[in-house]
């Protein structure tokens, strides 16, 4: 069974078991879990799927949080030729790392 979950504007494809990266956001230090409420689409192999309009109602997804982390970091550069001007940034977004534990549909 897999779903399509809905996270801040991105659709993410989900199973029991899958550790995926979702966008940061303020938990307080007692949250061991997060619950995904816009699921978009349910099904699987040889099970009825279920497709929202725009979601499917009283379908969740329940995730354990594992770590937060921030991703690679990204180089940012400006540059103008013949003038000497030159600036190198970088950037790492954060990220929470979560394991999916169950799809009810």
């Amino acid at each position: 069974m897999f779903a399509v979950i809905e996270d801040l504007g991105n659709q993410i494809q989900v199973s029991e078991g899958d550790i995926i990266k979702v966008a940061n956001r303020e938990l307080s230090e007692d949250v061991a879990t997060l619950t995904f409420d816009k699921v978009l689409f349910v099904g699987g192999e040889g099970e009825e799927s279920k497709i929202g309009q725009p979601v499917v109602e009283g379908a969740k997804v329940t995730a354990d949080i594992l770590a937060e982390e921030a991703g690679d970091k990204i180089y940012i550069t400006k540059f103008k030729r013949r003038k000497g001007y030159k600036r190198k940034n970088g950037h790492r977004q954060p990220y929470i790392s979560v394991k999916i534990t169950s799809i009810q549909a």
